[in-house]
């Protein structure tokens, strides 16, 4: 069984509170294989809070049954840190725990990272000038690119480009870096226990361009990504039409789709997910899972968060290996 690290996220947000109620659901072994990275006083506040139906031990010492091992990365000024209220308390507080993480699951301590919902304007408050967990992961890895995967019960999603606009996305739409792509998408979905993964490349123009009609970028640039994907031995197929290649993989023909900009994938898979979508990050050389919501600051601390995101989350961690090579 996987060892995971969960990070406690901003304490400002229901991070805390998701997590306490997703370990109170969780069997007695699998909160024992799971390692709260985060400040103490938050994490007990929150326990209280829902009323959990364990209790957290130092981490390093005998684990009774039932019990979560919590490592304690102490906020800085916690007493100064308000529910609701963005502060660089918080978001330094979130960001430590992250690089504690990170360090666990470099070393061979834990197997998979699980993270609770950072925000992004606290991070940088925190003096951190980095796009939230994607950049932090990076950082703390040395990597210099990092994939979003969204992974719902149904497919996995994966984009050529993410937070930059469509004209920008289209000029990102270029041979290599969809053949990047598309080799990250692979590599993922063997991490889940697919021998053979089937991705599908969806088309950036309407209709795949419908051989130039609607455009030349799937001709120029998509299809030769695509041959070249296949020559490598990936079963690659594509480009296709994106209003058509998300219901072939609900339909059970392709393990993952290489989506060519942020909405064409993130709609697909969080209106079909829903709150079962999960938030990975690919290209790392670490496991790393989360939650696809934020920190929800409106209702922070009040015991009404929904915890079924969270769940979710540590069940993918708990399926994922790290593959050779």
């Amino acid at each position: 069984m996987n060892t995971i690290g969960l990070t406690m996220g901003d304490p400002a947000g229901i991070g805390p509170e998701v997590i306490c109620k997703a370990l109170g659901a969780l069997p007695a072994d699998e909160r024992k294989a799971t390692v709260v990275i985060g400040d103490p006083l938050f994490m007990e506040r929150a326990r209280g809070l829902v009323r959990a139906n364990f209790s957290f031990v130092p981490y390093g010492d005998t684990v009774p049954e039932g019990a979560v091992p919590l490592l304690a990365i102490d906020a800085p000024n916690r007493d100064a840190i308000v529910p609701g209220k963005l502060s660089a308390d918080a978001g330094e507080a979130g960001c430590r725990c992250v690089k504690k993480a990170v360090e666990m699951a470099l070393a061979g301590e834990i197997d998979v990272i699980c993270t609770a919902s950072l925000n992004k304007t606290a991070v940088r408050m925190a003096g951190y000038d980095l796009n939230g967990h994607a950049g932090l992961l990076a950082l703390y890895t040395g990597v210099k690119k990092n994939y979003a995967v969204l992974a719902c019960p149904q497919f996995a999603v994966i984009h050529v480009s993410t937070h930059v606009s469509l004209a920008q996305a289209v000029e990102l739409c270029r041979t290599e870096r969809i053949l990047e792509t598309i080799r990250v998408a692979q590599r993922h979905v063997l991490t889940t226990g697919v021998a053979k993964p089937r991705v599908a490349i969806a088309g950036l123009n309407p209709h795949a361009g419908e051989g130039g009609l609607y455009g030349t970028e799937d001709d120029d640039f998509v299809a030769p990504a695509v041959a070249a994907a296949r020559a490598e031995g990936i079963d690659a197929h594509g480009p296709i039409p994106g209003d058509v290649v998300f219901q072939q993989a609900i339909d059970g023909k392709f393990e993952i789709v290489v989506a060519q900009f942020h909405d064409q994938g993130h709609i697909a898979a969080k209106l079909v997910g829903g709150h079962d979508t999960v938030n990975i990050t690919a290209g790392l050389p670490i496991l790393r899972t989360s939650v696809d919501h934020g920190t929800a600051f409106d209702i922070a601390w009040k015991g009404v968060a929904d915890p079924s995101n969270m769940k979710a989350a540590i069940a993918m961690a708990r399926r994922m290996k790290p593959v050779a090579g």
